[in-house]
């Protein structure tokens, strides 16, 4: 986590998240697949992938998932708490594309829950995973 930790007071519905971007390289898409050990070869053989009716390999769920919970986990910093997330994949992530993950705060309730749209874009596709989830902030004052 990068930043300090967030209070829910200090938030404001429409806040955008500051997210960040990925060039997706030959090394990130092998390292990918390691680290998921998803070896499902439509993910890391560009030859298989084609043979399959794609561009070439893209990237699997659980880099997905790990991108918007990188984005979450660095907005909130160590005191929040990841509560939900949801998101469906609506295109794929190819090699060679930049994905760039950003957040909106949607709703922000009294409880403590900041609930967050998430998603997933690049300049070729637009929206390719998009989402909500629900974070828990202390309270600081």
């Amino acid at each position: 986590m990068s930043g300090p930790s967030r209070g829910w007071e200090g938030v404001q519905e429409g806040e955008e998240l500051e997210g960040f971007s990925l060039r997706l390289t030959m090394t990130r898409m092998v390292l990918q697949v390691s680290g998921t050990q998803d070896v499902y070869p439509v993910h890391h053989d560009p030859a298989f992938a084609r043979e399959a009716g794609h561009e070439t390999i893209f990237v699997n769920t659980a880099f997905i998932r790990g991108c918007l919970c990188r984005l979450l986990t660095d907005w909130m910093g160590p005191d929040g708490f990841l509560k939900t997330l949801r998101f469906q994949m609506r295109r794929p992530n190819f090699l060679g594309e930049t994905i760039h993950c950003r957040g909106r705060v949607s709703r922000k309730r009294p409880e403590g829950l900041v609930e967050i749209e998430v998603w997933l874009e690049n300049k070729d596709h637009g929206v390719t995973a998009s989402g909500s989830a629900g974070v828990v902030l202390p309270a600081r004052g």
